[in-house]
């Protein structure tokens, strides 16, 4: 089987090309098309197709990762969306919950005010009502949704969002008026809240479904006009999209709940991390996935990757209640602008140069400095062995707006160089200590895992600033996120809301929820032609403390629910509880809140790298000074530049060392250890006295 992995950027897009039966791969890189991602895709299958030898109705199956949903919702360029809900309850999108998100700051933004999704213009009212229990106490005016309706299809929204009170216990409400949406606006997006996410707390579940149709119909069209696009080309294989929860979907899911693809591109590179870490021996890894603009970090504990919990799931600053996996990005890439503030103080990013004009040593114009202005300046970029020798970097352009900045800072370039990337570094430093040491994850016990075009070059030094001694290095860094999607599978979620005490539960009312939920997943993998032997149920539940505001996500035994097999649920909970908050209340009653399950649909994926066979002498094409700070000081270092592939394997080397390739460069500082493992990682051990 051939298997296409493809994972669209902001500057490139990249390919994986798989023959899973034979273990081989080809990779390729392509600039992405910003006004449409579709045409960088269709050329990159193109380009890699002819370096393959393979045609395109030989690919049999295509992974996609897509920011299509992030940007839209980033930058705030959704369609024009409307919102039909009950009377009295317009403005929950705005009131929120009256959080203060920084409690002192009397100019915050709240984006749900500053920014809505749904303005207060398309927002309609009608009547009809649930209770608690999901028992109608108003009948719903249907007439009044159909002139809802016609006004917003008037007033020319391309989505509509229906989201009724208590839709999560009975959504025939939100079901029947979407009926007559659709009927009257066809061409309109339309979907509810309990189709994209039937948990209670409506300011949440309105806002994540608001997203839904916010993003929808430019998802949709996307999806649709890439698969256009792939049929045109002669691909007939099946193409699957990455979800927020690391796992794929199908383009028809995909356009029915385009929410689920917000951190599609993103997640990628997490897997890809992970399946690097597992084939390497470690299931402990921290992913530092660093690009041109921003740096996104993810946790791996016990080779799981670690999911987003109710409080702190956010995409743009909304809140989201959807299954996604725990990804923290900041403003920290190549391309991070370095600067004084207005306080005097010195700053790197979160702006950035870009792509276009990019930095000064890009040669197309930049004239501020950035971090990779400041690498090249101290040596740890090579200029004219850039991007394995197809771009040359401008030096003098890059030591003049370095020089610039140091004149205001009184310092020399190489000391504001070096300052630059120990901001820089710092920044991403105190990022992963948010997601680990302030969760009482003790980061040491940890690899590094540094991909993207510039994860490698910083790895090393964001590693030794967390006491972190093991850094790993992907054979291919740049297509960490394709080489990703290659190794999930289908996967789908359903849910249903509990509220169940323990001592005072229906053990049959649960197990009936569970198996309503599994026939649901059951009937879309069947609908998806899975086999039902490749299909697998995971049963999971949300559980908090009587009188508690947010829950803990515990795993639930399969089979016949017993109080046994409760009673091991009650435990995991209590040790989960003591784990995340340092206590726990054993003789407090425990309530179930959600029950979910996870169905995975088994797919042809990779399976292990290939196997990296070199011996001999490292290949070293050149040498150069290299400027790094060792025991506070500032050093020059006379460092080999090394041709990556050339590592033998197993043997050691001490650094500095600058390493070679395509698709990024690697540096080794001084007191570091590297060599290449059996299957090409580049290996980085910190010594103890460094």
């Amino acid at each position: 089987m051939i298997a296409l992995g493809v994972d669209v950027g902001g500057t490139f897009t990249d390919l994986i090309l798989a023959d899973l039966a034979k273990g081989t791969v080809t990779i390729h890189k392509t600039p992405s098309t910003p006004n449409n991602s579709a045409e960088g895709v269709i050329e990159g299958i193109r380009g890699i197709c002819e370096i393959a030898g393979v045609t395109p109705d030989e690919i049999e199956a295509i992974f996609h990762g897509t920011t299509v949903g992030t940007n839209a919702m980033l930058v705030h360029d959704g369609a024009v969306t409307g919102m039909i809900t009950n009377e009295g309850f317009r403005d929950i999108l705005h009131i929120g919950r009256h959080q203060r998100p920084q409690h002192y700051s009397i100019m915050q933004d709240l984006p749900w005010q500053s920014r809505p999704l749904i303005r207060r213009r398309f927002r309609r009212t009608v009547a009809g009502r649930l209770d608690a229990r999901g028992v109608e106490l108003l009948p719903l005016d249907e007439a009044a949704v159909a002139a809802a309706a016609r006004e917003l299809g008037e007033a020319g929204v391309e989505a509509i969002l229906i989201g009724f009170l208590f839709s999560y216990v009975n959504p025939a409400h939100e079901r029947c008026a979407a009926e007559i949406v659709r009927s009257i606006l066809p061409d309109v997006f339309v979907t509810t809240s309990a189709e994209v996410s039937p948990q209670f707390r409506e300011f949440e579940r309105f806002t994540t479904a608001a997203m839904s149709a916010f993003i929808g119909p430019k998802v949709r069209r996307y999806i649709g006009n890439l698969s256009d696009e792939l049929r045109k080309l002669g691909v007939t294989g099946e193409l699957r999209v990455m979800t927020s929860s690391g796992g794929l979907a199908t383009p028809e899911m995909i356009a029915e709940r385009p929410a689920t693809t917000l951190l599609s591109g993103l997640v990628a590179g997490v897997r890809g991390g992970a399946w690097v870490g597992e084939h390497a021996g470690t299931d402990r890894l921290v992913t530092l996935d660093i690009g041109g603009t921003s740096a996104d970090i993810g946790i791996i504990r016990d080779g799981r990757l670690a999911e987003a919990d109710a409080r702190s799931a956010k995409i743009a600053d909304f809140p989201v209640m959807l299954p996604m996996i725990d990804i923290h990005t900041i403003g920290a890439g190549g391309g991070s602008i370095a600067y004084i503030d207005r306080g005097k103080a010195f700053r790197v990013g979160p702006q950035s140069a870009g792509a276009d004009p990019g930095p000064a040593a890009y040669g197309r114009g930049g004239s501020l400095p950035t971090v990779t202005d400041a690498n090249l300046v101290l040596g740890r970029l090579v200029a004219d062995n850039f991007l394995g020798g197809r771009m040359s970097l401008d030096a003098e352009a890059s030591a003049r707006v370095i020089g610039e900045l140091a004149g205001r800072l009184g310092r020399s370039p190489e000391e504001t160089a070096e300052g630059a990337l120990t901001v820089l570094n710092s920044n991403m430093a105190n990022a992963i200590r948010s997601r680990t040491v302030q969760k009482g994850i003790d980061p040491r016990a940890f690899t590094l895992a540094g991909f993207g075009g510039a994860g490698p070059l910083h790895a090393a030094e964001v590693a030794a600033m967390l006491d972190m001694r093991d850094v790993l290095i992907p054979p291919h860094p740049g297509i960490t996120s394709a080489v990703g999607l290659l190794t999930a599978d289908l996967e789908y979620h359903a849910l249903r809301t509990a509220f169940a005490v323990k001592g005072a539960l229906d053990i049959a009312r649960l197990q009936s929820l569970f198996d309503d939920m599994e026939e649901e997943l059951g009937a879309i993998f069947e609908r998806d032609k899975v086999p039902a032997e490749r299909v697998r149920m995971l049963r999971q539940a949300d559980l908090r403390y009587v009188g508690q505001g947010y829950e803990l996500k515990i795993d639930v035994p399969d089979g016949a629910l017993t109080e046994a097999a409760l009673d091991a649920v009650w435990r995991a909970f209590h040790d989960r509880h003591r784990e995340e908050y340092g206590h726990a209340f054993e003789a407090s009653p425990i309530e179930i809140v959600t029950v979910k399950v996870r169905g995975l649909g088994m797919v042809d994926k990779l399976a292990e790298p290939p196997a990296y066979k070199v011996s001999g002498e490292p290949r070293q094409v050149g040498a150069g000074r290299c400027v790094f700070r060792v025991n506070d000081v500032l050093e020059t270092f006379e460092t080999p530049h090394i041709e990556r592939t050339s590592l033998p394997v197993g043997r050691r080397f001490s650094g500095p060392a600058i390493l070679l390739q395509t698709d990024t460069t690697t540096v080794v500082p001084p007191g570091w250890t590297y060599w290449a493992d059996r299957h090409g990682n580049v290996r980085m051990t910190r010594d103890h006295k460094a």
